[in-house]
């Protein structure tokens, strides 16, 4: 009987005579992969030759792995025949709390080696370690309750209340945040409650929002810097790309308004944001940006997935809790239902993208992680499937430029190249003063050509975007 080769996560023995050696198996496969089987009645090719294996051999060699290996090991060993008679031993064990050592010494797996782990890994290895036993998110901040946006709590209250996650409704700040277990052993705030429930600082934004007039940085057209709280930053984000994304409209039956589908799911969009947010490396004191570009958008997030986790365990389905690393904002972002449980989120991006044939990717740079979403343009449908030209293309028509004046014509451009047109932008790339892009935007809105979007006269992120209403034929009029 053959069990095959040995592995990374594999070691075979001949006899238990071999202990010494199969303990810093344990200790090496522990701490490259936090689990491991060890065989004994096994030759190195995997041929089981058999020994002698009563009750006491399999106490023995459960007290080696228990005895020998720290932290302590508790593993699973029990006998196995092979045919003929031959028996043999089989020897699981796992464990989440490396470094670990077998007799003192400190190994590392290597292919079906072990090596000793030098000074510089082994500290490392503890470094890791004591995050994961005191994660960023839970350690004290200093900043007093008070800090605590009233409002951005209560906001929580009340999504978590729709949620079915949060009972009892508000009942004060420091209440709140204490049954949430934000509030530190020293009274203080825990690092996870300043990032959901505090403002941030000019001067370190958390978010960067930037809208690109091509495939490259080279050319911004509106840049924001975001330091809200976090439910905050999660609505403006999804608000911002949605509004800067071309726009499928849905004609339903006469007299029924149309319906705006944005070109990338709006679902995707804020799961891509709320993972950022939720998963990212806040110890790097870098923001989470959101750009909008030409042909993408694309969600950069701080850090590296954990060792360990990949995005595709995460496609896969197969992702575990094991790389969690900000578990007390996942929690409280799991309460307030804007995350399911770890692990779901990619999955659920894939779904909505493959259900709007839209196409996505990940990338992971020296020290971040990017999801990409493709762009593929935007269409009018009618509830038949036949499909018309939008104020997209409308605007595209010579005879719609040819009917607009030099400072018009840019304005229209901006707007069907990015989405929107702003009094800003226009005056950087027409060089035009104020007055005259406010007088601007508004004729070209007063002819149908452009809708005014935002809040109120004083609104910061107002701006114009193409006329959904518009035809070929009214434009063309103008």
């Amino acid at each position: 009987m053959n069990l095959g080769s040995e592995s990374e996560t594999v070691e075979f023995k001949k006899s238990t005579g071999e202990h010494k050696e199969a303990l810093q198996a344990v200790s090496g496969m522990l701490n490259k992969h936090g689990h491991g089987t060890l065989y004994f009645g096994v030759r190195d090719d995997g041929t089981v030759v058999g020994q002698d294996v009563s009750d006491a051999t399999l106490r023995q060699v459960a007290s080696w792995v228990s005895d020998k290996v720290e932290p302590a090991v508790f593993p699973t060993v029990e006998r196995l025949d092979a045919d003929g008679g031959l028996g043999y031993i089989r020897v699981a064990f796992s464990g989440a709390d490396a470094p670990y050592s077998a007799d003192g010494r400190y190994f590392t797996r290597v292919g079906t080696s072990n090596k000793t782990l030098s000074a510089s890994e082994l500290s490392a290895m503890v470094i890791k370690r004591e995050r994961a036993r005191s994660p960023w998110d839970s350690l004290p901040s200093g900043r007093p309750v008070s800090d605590a946006d009233e409002q951005a709590v209560r906001d929580f209250v009340a999504r978590g209340g729709r949620a079915g996650r949060v009972g009892g409704g508000f009942a004060g700040v420091e209440d709140t945040l204490a049954r949430l277990d934000l509030v530190a052993p020293d009274g203080s705030l825990r690092n996870a409650a300043v990032e959901l429930f505090c403002e941030g600082s000019d001067t370190y934004p958390r978010m960067k929002l930037g809208l690109l007039g091509g495939n490259t940085k080279a050319k911004i057209l509106d840049l924001r810097r975001e330091c809200g709280t976090m439910l905050k930053l999660l609505d403006f984000a999804e608000y911002f790309v949605t509004s800067n994304i071309r726009r499928e409209f849905v004609i339903g039956e006469t007299g029924m308004y149309r319906k705006e589908i944005p070109e990338i799911p709006a679902e995707a969009i804020r799961e891509a944001v709320a993972n950022a947010l939720c998963h990212r490396d806040y110890t790097t004191g870098t923001a989470v940006e959101v750009n909008v570009f030409m042909d993408t958008v694309q969600i950069v997030s701080p850090g590296l997935f954990p060792e360990g986790d990949s995005p595709q365990e995460h496609l896969d389905g197969t992702a575990s809790e094991f790389g969690l690393r900000n578990p007390a904002i996942a929690r409280t972002l799991f309460r307030a239902g804007v995350i399911e449980q770890y692990g779901t989120g990619i999955p659920r991006i894939k779904e909505a993208c493959e259900a709007a044939g839209v196409r996505f990717s990940f990338e992971q740079t020296v020290n971040s992680t990017v999801v990409i979403f493709e762009r593929p343009g935007s269409q009018v449908n009618d509830r038949t499937g036949s499909t018309a030209s939008g104020a997209v293309g409308a605007v595209a028509d010579s005879a719609v430029l040819e009917n607009l004046d030099e400072t018009e014509r840019i304005a229209v451009r901006i707007a069907r190249d990015t989405g929107r047109v702003t009094k800003k932008g226009l005056m950087e790339q027409a060089s035009v003063g104020r007055t005259k892009a406010t007088k601007t935007l508004k004729q070209l809105a007063e002819k149908g050509v452009l809708a005014w979007v935002g809040k109120g006269t004083n609104d910061p992120y107002q701006y114009y975007r193409l006329n959904e209403s518009a035809h070929d034929s009214q434009l063309t009029a103008k």
